[in-house]
């Protein structure tokens, strides 16, 4: 045994006997630079209590009392001697652990709650609710105030603290969090308002407020809200709070002393025309209500009957209202919500129109005329009509000229004078006609607001003439009547924004162009194509209209009876004619909404970008005896800053 260890023990019973003789249950502590396992061993006769002790448990004590301890207090002292020297007492059933406090936290600690929450030093743990404020947010307050050893965790569901520390340490922590755990936001005061508006009062205090304040509201601080259909400020804090407010609400709830029964509100978006009406009615509907709700009940001293007129200043668009100041106070509550920028939508349209006219002829026409003594032509004896071959063939007769169709014509016969002639005419004809019309239109107009592009020529029609055809009229001048009529491409869009990003669209599409088709005519042919229809579309979304116009097929034979059933020779007698017309139109249409400049401004950049793409592959700069730039589109920044703007009044794009 070492001789510290020895004195350990002397001065232990030395202790132990001035502590008997003084009386049996209680004890006086002195040492001085005594073993730390001495003490524990001093502690356990005393207290009666088991002690493990951890290895790593080594340490040199000095304790000076000057009085007797009882055996509860002198625990108390041994577990504040082990707090100083960085230990803990782990209670585990009827054994004491001492470990270093780095390791007592990681062991059984007893769980403890208000009413048995620990004594003095004691290693415990509890579980704090908070009512009132964010656990979470006290965790940065509490934190600096426990030993480094000590544990501090929020749970945000239950709204909970979990504290491991020592016991005194743990009360002072909960009366702190007491104070701050007030219910000074719970109070809720309703203010009326009889002259000024809710919204522009509210703002006036939240401004006041908040003019010392920076960052997140500090606690304590009072919230203030604007209910401007009852035309109230709610308040939410402290009495004294409240009532300092209540103070400035009612200097400022005072009417006008001049000028207020009049007042000119300035448009930013909306047009005022078209407010006035809307207002007039709102005006009167709360003239009623408020009449009706009076009636009955003494006017107020001093009340008297005021006309309400709103009237529209289109140059300035603005707005004169003559009100009083409650009426003038919810009229501005409407407007403040009717002016406000709309959003537009961009309609993206593609029309597409293929066209297929094909036809087929092939046949003969036969034609056979005598002749008299004298020598003159008689009248036909013999003429088959197959394909309206007539007056051809007959002509081919009778040696005179006629106007010969379209095709291929094979001819022969004997046209001798004085003789019986006849004549035989094959025609063999094949046309291909298509027509394909595509067109990519693009429009930008304002919610509900109907926009309209029109693309195409004035063409002449033919309604009537007059020509002098006799001998003996006289001079007449020949004339004839011409009506134009709009031939292209027309779209009529109306877009409304429902709820979220559904468009719905109004859409008048018309289509009209001069067909080229294979079948002979007296006048041009026009195609027209017109789909009128309301769709709903999501932003972005494209619609698909129309489809398969029409497929038609039509084949037809002309032929003389039993000889043209006479094979190979049955040809002559024959005119076979086939005729298929194919047509398609298809309309796609894509709305997007522009809700804001930004992205207006990027689908503008898009499509200069895809035109100037165009137009250099194209090569139009190339073309020509004459180079120049100006042929070619530059960039929009370079075209749009093309204007001296030496005050800064342009605006740049983003």
């Amino acid at each position: 045994m070492t001789l510290s260890r020895l004195k350990g023990l002397l001065a232990a019973l030395l202790l132990l006997g001035a502590g008997l003789a003084t009386a049996a249950e209680q004890a006086t502590l002195n040492l001085k630079d005594a073993d730390i396992r001495v003490l524990i061993d001093t502690v356990a006769a005393i207290t009666q209590k088991n002690f493990i002790v951890d290895p790593r448990v080594k340490a040199k004590v000095t304790v000076v009392s000057q009085r007797p301890l009882k055996p509860d207090e002198v625990y108390e002292v041994f577990l504040s001697i082990l707090q100083v020297h960085g230990f803990a007492a782990v209670p585990v059933g009827d054994v004491i652990k001492i470990v270093p406090d780095v390791n007592a936290k990681q062991g059984p600690v007893p769980v403890v709650d208000g009413r048995h929450s620990g004594r003095g030093d004691e290693l415990v743990t509890r579980v704090v609710h908070i009512e009132h404020v964010p656990a979470a947010q006290l965790v940065p307050i509490l934190r600096p105030l426990i030993p480094q050893q000590g544990q501090l965790a929020a749970y945000q569901p239950s709204n909970i603290l979990l504290i491991s520390d020592r016991a005194a340490n743990i009360d002072r922590l909960v009366k702190i969090i007491r104070r701050i755990d007030r219910p000074d936001q719970s109070d809720i005061e309703v203010i009326p308002l009889e002259n000024a508006p809710a919204a522009e009062v509210a703002r006036t205090l939240m401004a006041l407020q908040q003019r010392n304040v920076k960052g997140a509201a500090m606690p304590g601080q009072p919230v203030i809200t604007a209910d401007e259909r009852t035309n109230s400020i709610l308040i939410s804090g402290d009495r004294a709070t409240r009532l300092r407010l209540r103070g400035i609400i009612a200097h400022l709830d005072t009417p006008l002393d001049s000028g207020g029964d009049t007042q000119v509100v300035f448009l930013k978006y909306a047009r005022a025309k078209d407010l006035v009406q809307i207002l007039t009615g709102v005006s009167k509907s709360r003239t009623r209500a408020k009449a009706a709700a009076q009636r009955g009940k003494p006017a107020p001293a001093g009340a008297q009957r005021k006309d309400i007129s709103i009237q529209a200043d289109e140059a300035n668009n603005a707005l004169v209202i003559t009100a009083p100041a409650a009426i003038q106070a919810e009229l501005r509550q409407v407007i403040a919500q009717l002016d406000v920028r709309r959003a537009q939508v961009l309609v993206e349209a593609i029309i597409a129109e293929v066209s297929l006219d094909l036809a087929k002829d092939l046949g003969v026409a036969l034609a056979a005329t005598g002749t008299r003594k004298d020598g003159r032509d008689v009248s036909p004896a013999f003429v088959t009509n197959l394909g309206n071959l007539t007056s051809t063939v007959l002509g081919l007769t009778q040696g005179a000229a006629s106007q010969l169709p379209a095709g291929v014509l094979i001819g022969g016969g004997d046209l001798r004078r004085g003789h019986s002639n006849w004549a035989v005419l094959l025609k063999a004809l094949a046309s291909d006609a298509a027509t394909n019309i595509l067109s990519t239109p693009t429009l930008v107009t304002m919610d509900n607001e109907e926009a309209e592009i029109q693309v195409g020529q004035e063409v002449p029609f033919v309604t009537g003439k007059f020509t002098n055809t006799g001998a003996n009229q006289g001079a007449v001048n020949p004339f004839q009547t011409i009506e134009r009529k709009d031939v292209g491409l027309t779209l009529k869009v109306k877009p409304q924004i429902n709820e979220g990003d559904a468009v719905k669209l109004e859409i008048q599409q018309e289509s009209s162009a001069l067909a080229s088709t294979s079948v002979s005519t007296a006048d041009v042919v026009t195609n027209k194509r017109t789909i009128k229809t309301t769709v709903l579309a999501e932003n972005g979304q494209v619609i698909v209209l129309g489809g398969l116009i029409d497929d038609n097929f039509r084949d037809s034979q002309e032929k003389v009876p039993v000889l043209g059933d006479v094979p190979v020779l049955g040809h002559l007698f024959r005119f076979n004619s086939t005729t298929k017309v194919k047509r398609s139109l298809m309309v796609f249409i894509r709305p997007v909404i522009l809700r804001d400049p930004e992205t207006a401004q990027a689908y503008t950049r898009r499509k200069y970008s895809y035109f100037q793409a165009r137009q250099l592959d194209a090569g139009i700069a190339r073309r020509g005896l004459i180079r120049d730039r100006a042929a070619v589109l530059p960039d929009l920044d370079e075209l749009i800053t093309q204007l001296p703007d030496d005050q800064g009044l342009i605006p740049q794009l983003p």
